[in-house]
């Protein structure tokens, strides 16, 4: 039978946690919904669809993604709108990206009618764990890992996909101070870094604990060959705005195409802000921040959504850059909060909803 032709089977909780969510106190990634999505990839077929209480997984000591890191996911999230509706920001999307990282890292690829059906069964059955105060949201986790007992260094053929979501509220609560690093690399030209891939974060939590001890929030990493060019940050794109003009990064592939980022470039553009996509030197960012003629920078992304930096370090100096209420980071956070609330209506075609 196909896997799409498969029905899901459906296991619920005999006990719901939601009593420990606190809507007005809601931590990132410490809470997780009662249930839980998977299906199983054996014999070169997607199969056994199935919905289970939240639970641990039960795992070999060889399995291959514990040695070789085969694994990749995707972050995105549900919202309730004013009028009760529960949607998902442009989910499809995720689901393509995700199948870009499986092919770089020689993943099946998982079928976007899978992925959205999961989906969608999922967060219906869990709808009273999405939140309803401004602010906060429903984070959705899919994952796909190899799950072979295999420690030979070889392509996985068994494999694990499976969808969790966290209520969430805030990930940052403050403006952030950032550290130019120019020493290690998160990712170089030919290797993994535009793909949603386990390892491109593990290999980035020491110099990021190190900038941490420093003070800082977050690294604006630069490029693996010269250091001498922006790229992305820890979890999220970067975008500097200046002189009336957006400016990131250029995608290569070292730099994870973020949704969010092409959701903010693509508004830009239709309130008339020229938006330029290219490199970006450390030098020219130096420059404008000694001649204050750089007018904000921030980060973007699903968890973050925009993050506003109110200060850069670069080799033990810093930089501040005013914080304004009227920023252009500040309107556009509201566009896309108008937009996943449903305040107003979606032109792009973004929003999904979930059936009731």
């Amino acid at each position: 039978m196909s896997i799409l032709k498969e029905k899901i089977t459906i296991t619920k909780t005999e006990t719901s946690r939601i009593g420990e969510m606190n809507e007005n106190n809601i931590a990132f990634g410490k809470l997780y919904s009662d249930h839980m999505f998977l299906a199983d990839y054996e014999n070169g077929e997607w199969k056994n669809k199935r919905i289970t209480p939240y639970q641990n997984l039960s795992l070999s000591p060889a399995c291959t993604t514990l040695h070789y890191s085969q694994t990749i996911f995707e972050g995105l999230k549900a919202y309730r709108t004013e009028k009760g509706k529960i949607v998902v920001f442009r989910p499809q999307d995720n689901a393509k990206r995700l199948n870009k990282s499986a092919e770089r890292m020689c993943i099946p690829a998982v079928p976007q009618e899978l992925f959205m059906e999961g989906l969608t069964e999922l967060i219906h059955l869990d709808k009273n764990w999405v939140p309803s105060r401004p602010g906060t949201s429903l984070y959705i986790r899919p994952t796909v890992f190899a799950t072979d007992p295999f420690i030979g260094v070889k392509v996985a053929s068994q494999y694990l996909f499976y969808i969790i979501t966290s209520p969430a509220g805030m990930y940052f609560s403050e403006p952030l101070k950032v550290k130019i690093e120019t020493n290690y690399t998160r990712a170089a030209p030919g290797g993994t870094g535009y793909a949603k891939t386990g390892g491109n974060y593990s290999g980035s939590h020491f110099p990021t604990m190190q900038a941490i001890k420093e003070g800082f929030h977050q690294i604006l990493w630069t490029d693996a060959t010269e250091h001498s060019y922006f790229e992305e940050s820890g979890a999220m794109n970067i975008m500097f705005f200046k002189n009336n003009t957006l400016i990131t990064p250029a995608l290569t592939d070292s730099i994870l195409a973020g949704i969010n980022r092409e959701s903010v470039l693509t508004l830009a553009k239709e309130w008339g802000i020229q938006v330029e996509e290219r490199k970006i030197s450390v030098k020219e960012i130096l420059e404008d921040l000694q001649n204050n003629t750089l007018q904000e920078v921030f980060g973007v992304g699903t968890a973050v959504t925009i993050a506003p930096i109110q200060m850069i370090g670069y080799q033990g100096k810093n930089y501040s850059l005013p914080l304004h209420k009227d920023s252009f980071a500040s309107r556009m956070f509201d566009k896309l909060d108008s937009i996943k609330y449903g305040k107003e209506i979606d032109t792009h075609n973004w929003i999904y909803t979930i059936p009731s």
